[in-house]
């Protein structure tokens, strides 16, 4: 793994300038994600935050060539650019040695919900390419509406709290054991406040010979009512409470990246969010008690699949 001086050395390939809103996760997932990769790479993108505050024309953030997607097919068009170039390679037109990497690029509403179809497609056709979702918990670009990925409890513009509600009442999709369900070479669960473990996993999964996915934990303070400065503070505390253990799956192998002596208890992460405030008021406190419960239950769950205690 390359230490901190040695990624200092490396181009930085979002340039600053774009319009997303300070202190947004997405920026910096890319970012850490890009210090990964070695040679040239091609990005898409779906529509989304980070596509629409990246490349207002006729400028762009981006020093690598880029895709613009609908918002459903970021992994269709990937992986049909991959195929390209394959054939090229065939017929000489691309020197046989000369490695490029794509990488596909979608939020959490982009890749849970919309572009799922695509995304598994791709995945389960084996194309040389990488699959990042920068996953925010909501429809942050259109609304703040709840998304396949919003937790429990969160009260957001299509799952408000309130007297008919106390904010989403399912429980969020598990993307991550999704993809690894279609035994790819490598999957991975990540967030932007473990920068080494980001980078790190961005290096594995492009120096894959086939599909690699990794899921990135990456808070929208707009979204979930916490200060633009608190941004890798909270995503911390998502790990350091077990709501985004930070793993890796190589080859069906499950391997935990962090695993603290003792978890924090799931409130510290969800206080300091405006989105699970209405969770604290009297009569709530079985809410908190499922949300514990539920978390702890993921837990043990993947200690077993990782063989640890």
């Amino acid at each position: 793994m390359a230490t901190i001086k040695e990624l200092s050395k490396r181009e930085d390939l979002l340039s600053g300038g774009h319009s997303l809103c300070a202190g947004c996760g997405a920026s910096i997932a890319v970012r850490q994600v890009l210090l990964g990769v070695r040679g040239p790479v091609v990005c898409g993108s779906a529509t989304g935050c980070l596509e629409v505050s990246t490349t207002s024309f006729p400028m762009t953030a981006w020093k690598t060539s880029f895709i613009h997607n609908a918002f459903e097919n970021s992994a269709a068009t990937m992986s049909g650019v991959e195929a390209a170039y394959q054939v090229l390679k065939r017929k000489g037109k691309i020197p046989a040695d000369k490695r490029i990497k794509f990488v596909a690029f979608g939020g959490d509403g982009g890749t849970y919900d919309i572009g799922l179809q695509s995304l598994s497609g791709a995945m389960e056709r084996g194309h040389d390419m990488v699959y990042v979702c920068y996953d925010n918990g909501a429809y942050m670009n259109t609304g703040i509406q709840r998304s396949g990925a919003t937790p429990f409890g969160a009260s957001t513009t299509t799952s408000p709290a309130g007297k008919a509600g106390q904010g989403k009442p399912q429980w969020r999709k598990d993307l991550t054991q999704i993809m690894a369900a279609h035994h790819i070479p490598y999957v991975a669960q990540a967030s932007v406040s473990h920068w080494k473990d980001l980078v790190d996993k961005a290096e594995k999964a492009f120096a894959v010979e086939g599909p690699a996915f990794l899921n990135v934990l990456a808070p929208c303070p707009r979204g979930w009512r916490v200060p633009n400065d608190m941004t890798i503070e909270i995503a911390k505390l998502g790990v350091q409470t077990g709501f985004w253990p930070l793993y890796e799956i190589v080859d069906g192998e499950y391997k935990i990246s962090f695993k603290p002596k003792e978890l924090k208890p799931v409130v510290d992460f969800l206080k300091p969010q405006g989105r699970f405030k209405h969770l604290f008021k009297p009569g709530n406190e079985q809410l908190l008690e499922t949300f514990q419960s539920e978390v702890t239950k993921s837990w043990e769950k993947l200690k077993k699949l990782a063989g640890v205690e």
